[in-house]
């Protein structure tokens, strides 16, 4: 266990400007601009219907059933204010996961780590572990922080102009519970992400360059020439379904809900929620993003794709213990 610590926080380190810097840039780059937006004045996209509520550039007046509104939708949803950081994380897990193996090879370092005694597969757990695990916290944090930064600015704007609603924020369970179900969705990525990681480890330590051009112009590369493949001999493959189930899944599975449209289970997930949100309202479609992102979890297309990944990682491993060259 001390040895996978080590391996982590090697590899945290090594890697602090794109898994600690560039969040955190991010994430105060949204802080600062929406504070300049709103010391500004500019709209900050508050926006309610009905007839009970009065806005003006100097007072905003919100009705009983309005401020329950608006402090419900806020108290549930206000981790998504942080969007920008959680599609910057797929890059971030995607790119680590590209040069994990195979910039060690580049620079020659991978002599001096395999003179020490830590096994092929410790290591490439640790790189399998920061990607699914350690950079998906890291962007929680920053995006957590974030949202309740830019939360109550909007809170502040509003208590100023004479609608303050910061006490019942603070009095919603809702806003205390909402990072931790956002947290609960961690081990549901890391599920479905399993497959591209796998796949980058695995063309990680197989490339011997041109290590993106690989990784994303293999599974193109297949799709086109068996779409060639099916229009001349009229083989019956059918393309729609490789492309969905197989290339779908190793190139854009580091993406948060991806698994919304990862297979026709996960769809019909995605358009339940949908229609519960259309329904019943945000805080109901809240409620359903949040159970129907761990339905999918228990869906088969989510287990084939993680055994195909665990079985790539096994590859990388395999191929790691043979290649020293760059």
């Amino acid at each position: 266990m001390k040895t996978m610590q080590w391996l982590i926080k090697r590899e945290f380190w090594e890697h602090k400007g794109m898994l600690l810097w560039a969040p955190l840039a991010i994430g105060a780059a949204m802080v600062v601009f929406s504070l300049a937006m709103m010391l500004k004045g500019h709209d900050v996209g508050l926006h309610l219907s009905g007839p009970d509520g009065e806005f003006s550039s100097t007072t905003v007046t919100i009705a009983d059933a309005q401020s329950r509104q608006m402090v419900d939708v806020s108290a549930a949803g206000f981790p998504m204010i942080a969007a920008p950081l959680y599609i910057s994380m797929a890059f971030f897990v995607f790119f680590y996961a590209l040069g994990a193996l195979y910039d060690e090879r580049k620079d020659r370092s991978l002599l001096f780590w395999k003179s020490l005694p830590v096994s092929d597969l410790n290591t490439v757990l640790a790189k399998a572990g920061m990607a699914l695990v350690v950079v998906p916290l890291v962007v929680l944090a920053t995006a957590y922080v974030t949202s309740l930064a830019i939360l109550l600015m909007i809170y502040v704007v509003l208590a100023v102009k004479g609608a303050n609603l910061i006490g019942a924020l603070l009095a919603s369970p809702a806003f205390w519970l909402s990072p931790v179900r956002m947290l609960s969705l961690l081990p549901v990525y890391a599920l479905w992400a399993l497959p591209t990681v796998g796949w980058l480890l695995l063309v990680s330590s197989w490339a011997r360059s041109k290590v993106f051009l690989w990784a994303v112009g293999a599974p193109l590369l297949a799709t086109a020439l068996l779409g060639w493949a099916e229009k001349v001999f009229s083989l019956g493959v059918d393309i729609k379904w490789f492309a969905q189930h197989v290339v779908f899944r190793l190139l854009t599975s580091t993406m948060p809900g991806t698994w919304f449209a990862a297979s026709e289970s996960a769809r019909e997930a995605m358009q339940q929620a949908g229609m519960v949100g259309r329904h019943e309202g945000p805080v109901a479609m809240f409620n359903a993003f949040y159970a129907q992102s761990w339905q999918t979890a228990l869906s088969a297309d989510a287990w084939i794709g993680a055994a195909a990944g665990v079985a790539m990682i096994a590859g990388a491993v395999w191929l790691r213990r043979w290649r020293e060259e760059g």
